[in-house]
């Protein structure tokens, strides 16, 4: 009998009222786990007015407290880091020492965010004008929300919620109902670690609860990672009810290969790039774009060896490459997209259609593929696969493999490799591409910079994580501020100036 899961509301778990219910898959087996609510308009709102009731207090606590909070919430998650990452695993499918990665990468985020009173910190200008003084300061918004992914669900409901906390303000999460248990134990650490009841809830759901949390009015900011199509619905529905949103899209992140370029160092940073956690990282590399003739035969005959070599496992195989997909839509999407690719004329050189593991026959494996001779008009290229599927494109020189990420939709991420300092940092210079690894083949920033791509990748004015998330989940209050010295003055009728 699979498990019901619950809400997180107001410091503890409570049960779904809607009546409507999603599956949770064990993507190992492919057998349901376990059943998640999925709110109705009237349970996303009881979490935000719960959310709002709980915030003007939390709000008022200092800095320095709130950071305390944050201090023994990492404690409590590096005490459950084993049993969180084989919950995370059990539920997602990626393996469990790529599961205790992604929950560091978002505690990495929280520990950022316990800088939160530097952080907060505003300017001050003395004797602005003749005895007046001008400074600002930042507030918290309020309430706000984060809609988060399936395949990061630790890091990026911990990237949003964290620095909005530390900032004051209170925070509804709707995690992916794909894997939700994770976030839910989170939250609880939270309230264990002495964050207040209500500044964090968490309601899990469809469409439904996503359109109630774009459409409340208490809800100030909407934070979102998932593919472009969402992305830019909820920018636009979110903008349209006077709210801030900040969201995140797909990808098609290329790995330029020049022909100075190190080739077994190359190889090993398109394997694990492109084809760990089973390609479902929005910053996987899925193009491989060597430069030259020769650099292409060379780099494709090292990487079809090595593909070939790749494990596949179980979520808890101790020695597996990667697992499964997260659901068995997942999986047929990768392998109808293989099957495009062979169909418009790309050379499949590795096959991972067909794969099963002995035992688990009905988990949702796909073995990893890999094409060459691929190019920007097929399928393959332009669509982002999100599975273990590899293509090269070959590009005749330089000034090609710039302009495909350059000219490609999507703007998240990319990478060159090369031993010549002068072209990295030409390339740098010159990609239309937000984020930029250089040898680095998953060039995700630390977190006390700021993560976010361009184009189709990304949309709002602002980042995640580091400086910019302060930024978008605070407001800016400027005073001016002078002290009357027994002087008389008439009223003035022009515009105050620095004179």
């Amino acid at each position: 009998m699979s498990q019901e899961l619950t809400h997180f509301i107001g410091g503890e778990r409570v049960a779904g009222t809607s009546g409507n219910f999603g599956d949770v898959f064990d993507p190992n087996t492919g057998q349901v786990q376990a059943a998640v609510p999925l709110a109705s308009t009237g349970e996303v709102s009881a979490a935000v007015a719960d959310a709002a009731a709980a915030q003007p207090a939390w709000a008022a606590q200092n800095p320095q407290k709130r950071a305390r909070v944050l201090m023994r919430f990492l404690q409590l998650v590096n005490d459950e880091m084993d049993s969180l990452a084989r919950l995370l695993a059990a539920e997602h499918g990626k393996t469990v020492p790529d599961a205790k990665g992604d929950i560091q990468r978002g505690l990495e985020v929280v520990e950022f965010a316990v800088g939160i009173p530097h952080l907060l910190k505003g300017e001050y200008s003395e004797n602005a004008g003749t005895g007046i003084d001008v400074y600002s300061m930042r507030q918290p918004l309020g309430v706000v929300a984060g809609i988060t992914p399936f395949n990061f669900p630790a890091m990026i409901p911990l990237w949003k919620a964290a620095p909005a906390i530390a900032a004051g303000n209170s925070f509804v999460l709707k995690p992916s109902e794909r894997d939700p248990s994770v976030p839910l134990r989170l939250a609880e650490l939270f309230v264990e670690a002495g964050l207040p009841p209500g500044v964090l809830n968490v309601v899990n759901g469809d469409k439904t609860a996503v359109d109630a949390v774009l459409t409340d009015p208490r809800i100030e900011a909407v934070g979102f990672v998932g593919s472009s199509s969402i992305a830019e619905y909820i920018y636009s529905t979110a903008a349209a009810h006077g709210k801030r949103a900040q969201c995140f899209g797909g990808a098609k992140n290329h790995m330029i290969v020049m022909p100075d370029a190190d080739l077994d160092q190359a190889v090993e940073a398109l394997v694990g790039a492109g084809y760990g956690s089973a390609g479902e990282r929005c910053m996987a590399i899925s193009v491989a774009v060597p430069v030259g003739q020769a650099t292409a035969d060379a780099l494709v005959e090292k990487l079809t060896e090595r593909v070939r070599k790749l494990k596949i496992g179980t979520s808890f195989t101790e020695d597996a490459d990667f697992g499964p997909l997260v659901t068995r839509q997942a999986k047929q999407r990768a392998d109808d997209l293989v099957t495009a690719g062979v169909d418009e004329g790309a050379k499949l050189l590795v096959d991972g259609r067909g794969f099963e593991m002995a035992g688990h026959e009905g988990g949702f494996f796909a073995g990893a593929s890999l094409f060459d001779h691929v190019t920007p008009d097929m399928r393959i290229y332009r669509e982002e696969i999100f599975g273990p599927v590899l293509s090269v494109v070959r590009a005749a020189d330089y000034e090609e493999a710039l302009r495909l990420p350059s000219e490609n939709e999507y703007g998240n991420g990319v990478a060159i490799f090369t031993r010549d300092g002068d072209a990295a940092r030409e390339f740098v210079s010159r990609v239309d591409t937000g984020m930029i690894g250089v040898n680095v083949p998953i060039p995700v920033p630390i977190a006390y910079h700021t993560f976010g791509g361009w184009k189709r990748s990304g949309y709002g004015d602002l980042n995640q994580h580091g400086p910019d998330s302060i930024k978008f989940y605070t407001k800016t209050k400027t005073v001016t501020s002078r002290w009357p010295s027994g002087l008389k003055e008439g009223a003035s009728f022009t515009i105050p100036t620095m004179n």
